[in-house]
This record gives C-alpha cells, sequence and structure tokens, in this order.
C-alpha cells in the first residue's frame, strides 16, 4: 500500500509572492461593473438552460445583454480618457 503525502509546503513556499499588486487589485476595481453585469447575464441564461424561455426571459436576456455591452463601453471610455494626455477626448 502506498502512503499519499501532502506537498503543502511545496504549494504554499511561495504564497507571499503570489498576491496581487495594489495595480492589479485596482484594475479589479475599474473592472467590477462588469463582472457584476456579466455574471447577472450569466445568471439570466442559466435560468433558461433546462426549458425553452419564455418571453419574459428572452427580455431579461436582452436587457443583461444591453447593461453588459453598457458597461464595458463605459469601461473603455474611462481607460481611453485616462491614457489620452492633457485629459483630452
Amino acid at each position: 500500500m502506498e502512503h499519499i503525502v501532502t506537498v503543502q509546503d511545496a504549494v504554499t513556499a511561495f504564497a507571499d509572492f503570489m498576491e496581487p499588486t495594489a495595480a492589479e487589485l485596482d484594475a479589479i476595481e475599474r473592472e467590477m461593473p462588469v463582472i457584476l453585469v456579466d455574471v447577472d447575464l450569466l445568471d439570466a441564461q442559466i435560468a433558461t438552460l433546462d426549458r425553452t424561455p419564455t418571453e419574459l426571459d428572452e427580455r431579461r436576456i436582452r436587457r443583461a445583454r444591453r447593461r453588459a455591452l453598457a458597461a464595458r463601453v463605459a469601461l473603455v471610455n474611462r481607460t481611453t480618457a485616462a491614457s489620452l494626455p492633457g485629459g483630452a477626448a
């Protein structure tokens, strides 16, 4: 019989170096609105996986897609505006 040993030390040996940097955390914070509306879109789509979507389901998915697109456009616009010199658009 072989014994199974853990490799916890090997797995967590570099844990301190694997923490996200402040810049990565800021990027996640900027993208959070997009992440949240993507979750809403997935929720709407998952709700219809095992049945035929009703008109209400289709409207919910359309609204979620529009919100997701709007959030992505807003993120791109904020990113573009922040990267332009002098604040010009």
